[in-house]
């Protein structure tokens, strides 16, 4: 009977009565000093009465039903769930296998990338990128390398929308708005033609999608507006009027603002949010300061005006995705976006972009919320998986996290996983012409259970040079490692490394490579070489240093693609490519995001020889190799060679092969991995290959040496079947390599030595 004569938005006295006389605090309450005291969940949930008006028919708020339902008719989760309605019940849906990842599965489809970055590819006039991807001479010439998969990065509609208009992408077409194909990039015809020509050519197309984030577009705004399930798709909290005087105002021109640390602190003391994660990605004093921001006032579709407060792991414009929801509206907006890619534009795998951000949770008392390696994440992420395994296709995730984390992720996620434990290894190696480092961080992979099989091994992409070293600045900060005849902590080792890595490839040393934040260095590839070069400008690299810069370029395409897993490669890569003058992108890096000085364009057939930008507008970067037409009539160019690398990985099959070995070695810039292929030998076992590296820009001398090396063994290369030495009894033998030398050997066992094993 109380309950019957319960107001609405009143709470009875008797409950009053409790609280007030409530016992001490409860174990849950001593971690989690905000959490309010115990309430019925009607009361805890309750919200405002619906309140109808009129509105002028053209504004741009959530009292105009016209607008609310040009908003509804482009959201991405109104699309999910007339897909999920199409594919439910369909007997499609149980025909492959979905609970386990299969690394070597996913390789078996495809295990060499080229990466695609679309706002950076010159194409025909009038052409656009999806029609330059679906071009069969581009085919021809990336089957002539050895590409057998095109990741065509985000093309789906990106950025924003602010009242009946579109706003531009924050970040290079990662925060989605939309399952459409942007129109600047082509439609979804032109895509489906894409896989068949991908097809055609023994290749498959991978597209993206992003599970942590959208942008601002259709399904925010109408979060902002309250509308039905959708303020459950993401992490926002509605802030009372009684509490605005906390937040900062948000100036006419901005949507929002974000919130300096005092203030987040000040809405987790009131139990708002849970304050302070466990770092800010993308840091910037007066940019970004916290992962919060907060909205402008928005009139609701209730009538309501309202203010949020909705957490961003990355940019403003990338508000973050709540898998744990009651309404799972996000949950369901990622599948549908999901299954768009796979089963209606016919792609073979999906790129999880920022999944290890999807579960956050509050900590105890002074401590910043859990945010990195939750297993809400680990949920997540085998939610997402699954389901793309279910309808055949494979993912692969970029997880900068810690090694435990992408083993754990991947033990039920993700098939694949870029490569992050090695990537800014390789580079130091080279920078520094000493593999000390590089070794370790193979040896923790191998270690702590994440195979190299199981990782995507790039060179560069759209991305920084990443040197974050999360996993030694983080979790294992306190632990001691050896390093260069001392024992030091891995929070040192993590200094140590991106001191190294600044001091050797930005100004004074290089002044075309620049910092990225606290993240990395921004560069290409062919511009680190150059930077190790000793070239201080990019004007002082002639035509006579192009083959040293190729040479050091095909040696580290060989450590990553002559060891297990995917392989890799970009368009910078494949012409290279060099930075842009700073004063060529001034206004894209002004904020900070100096990452726009390594994405320069760049035209691989040779399509448009005067052009001096892309459709998109990217500057044109120089270019030290040519377009691939021209290099494949050279012999001895960096992708008639990158050819003859690739075919000896796959003749050998070395992609699905087991890394069994990186041992000590003779000299700091030597590198060999020892590996054991699928394929069997004569006599039924394992063939032993070793990966031998020489990081240094002097030849070398040395002994190879290994316990996984069969005594007797005839040692040949695998690039013209010569034997060059032979195993001894201490499992090891004598090898001379070149400066920058890159040496692919197949060991032979003796038959003798079979036996008397």
């Amino acid at each position: 009977m109380a309950d019957a004569l319960e107001v609405e938005g009143q709470v009875p006295e008797s409950e009053e009565d409790d609280e007030q006389d409530a016992p001490e605090i409860t174990y849950d309450e001593q971690l989690y000093p905000a959490r309010p005291r115990r309430l019925r969940p009607r009361a805890n949930l309750r919200s405002g009465t619906l309140r109808r008006s009129f509105s002028d028919p053209r504004a741009a708020n959530g009292l105009n039903p016209a607008y609310v339902e040009w908003l509804v008719r482009q959201s991405m989760l109104k699309d999910a769930d007339v897909l999920s309605r199409q594919l439910s019940g369909s007997p499609s849906m149980w025909r492959n296998p979905y609970a386990r990842p299969d690394a070597r599965r996913a390789v078996s489809t495809s295990d060499v990338w080229f990466t695609a970055y679309p706002i950076s590819l010159i194409t025909r006039p009038g052409e656009s990128f999806l029609n330059a991807l679906a071009d069969p001479e581009l085919w021809s010439a990336f089957e002539a390398i050895g590409i057998n998969g095109v990741h065509t990065g985000p093309v789906k509609r990106a950025g924003g929308i602010r009242g009946w208009q579109e706003t531009p992408s924050v970040d290079g077409h990662f925060d989605r708005i939309g399952t459409q194909i942007d129109p600047i990039f082509g439609d979804e015809e032109t895509f489906r033609r894409m896989t068949d020509v991908a097809e055609e050519h023994g290749g498959v197309v991978i597209d993206d999608i992003v599970p942590g984030h959208t942008g601002k577009g259709a399904d925010f705004r109408l979060a902002e507006m309250a509308y039905k399930d959708y303020p459950g798709i993401y992490h926002m909290v509605e802030i009372p009027p009684e509490e605005w005087h906390l937040l900062p105002t948000v100036p006419e021109h901005r949507d929002s603002v974000n919130l300096d640390a005092d203030t987040e602190a000040a809405l987790a003391a009131r139990g708002y949010i849970i304050g302070e994660l466990q770092r800010v990605i993308f840091f910037a004093p007066g940019v970004k300061e916290t992962n919060w921001s907060v909205t402008a006032p928005v009139v609701g579709v209730d009538g309501v005006t309202r203010r949020w407060v909705y957490l961003h792991y990355f940019k403003e414009g990338q508000p973050s995705v709540n898998w744990l929801d009651p309404t799972f509206s996000g949950m369901r907006l990622v599948i549908g976006d999901a299954l768009h890619s796979l089963g209606d534009l016919g792609t073979s795998a999906l790129r999880l972009d920022a999944n290890g951000f999807l579960g956050v949770e509050k900590s105890a008392e002074g401590l910043p919320a859990w945010s990195e390696g939750h297993p809400l994440s680990h949920a997540a992420n085998h939610v997402i998986a699954g389901m793309v395994r279910k309808v055949g296709g494979f993912t692969f995730q970029e997880l900068n996290l810690t090694v435990e984390d992408i083993r754990d992720t991947g033990a039920v996620g993700a098939d694949l996983s870029y490569d992050f434990i090695n990537r800014p290894a390789y580079h130091h190696a080279l920078a520094t012409g000493d593999t000390e480092f590089l070794r370790l961080t193979l040896r923790t992979s191998l270690e702590l259970g994440v195979e190299p099989v199981s990782l995507v091994h790039g060179l560069q992409n759209h991305d920084e040079l990443t040197y974050e070293l999360v996993h030694w600045a983080t979790l294992h900060r306190d632990d001691i490692y050896p390093f260069r005849y001392q024992e030091i902590t891995g929070g040192e080792l993590a200094e140590i490394i991106r001191a190294d890595l600044t001091d050797a490839l930005t100004a004074p040393t290089a002044d075309y490579n620049l910092v990225f934040t606290t993240n990395g260095i921004a560069c290409t590839t062919a511009s680190l070489i150059a930077a190790t070069r000793g070239h201080a400008t990019l004007d002082s690299i002639t035509e006579a240093d192009v083959p040293a810069i190729r040479d050091a370029h095909l040696l580290l395409a060989a450590f990553n693609a002559w060891q297990p897993g995917v392989f890799a490669l970009s368009g910078w890569d494949l012409l290279g490519a060099l930075t842009l003058p700073q004063e060529e992108v001034a206004e894209l890096i002004a904020e900070g995001d100096t990452r726009w000085v390594e994405r320069g364009a760049h035209d691989l057939l040779g399509l448009a020889p005067e052009a001096e930008r892309s459709a998109s507008g990217m500057p044109r970067a120089r270019s030290l190799y040519g377009p691939l037409p021209e290099q494949l009539k050279d012999a001895d160019s960096f992708a008639s060679r990158l050819g003859e690398l690739l075919r000896i990985r796959s003749r050998s099959g070395i992609a699905s092969a087991r890394q069994v070995d990186v041992p000590d070695v003779a000299h700091p810039g030597l590198l060999v991995l020892v590996h054991e292929l699928e394929t069997l030998d004569d006599y039924g076992l394992p063939q032993v290959q070793l990966t031998v590296l020489n990081m240094s820009s002097e030849d070398v001398d040395g002994t190879v040496r290994s316990d996984a090396l069969p005594k007797g063994a005839a040692v040949v290369d695998a690039a013209d079947d010569q034997e060059i030495g032979t195993v001894d009894n201490l499992r090891s033998f004598p090898l001379s390599i070149g400066a920058y030398g890159a040496k692919f050997f197949v060991l032979r066992r003796a038959a003798e030595e079979v036996a008397g094993a």
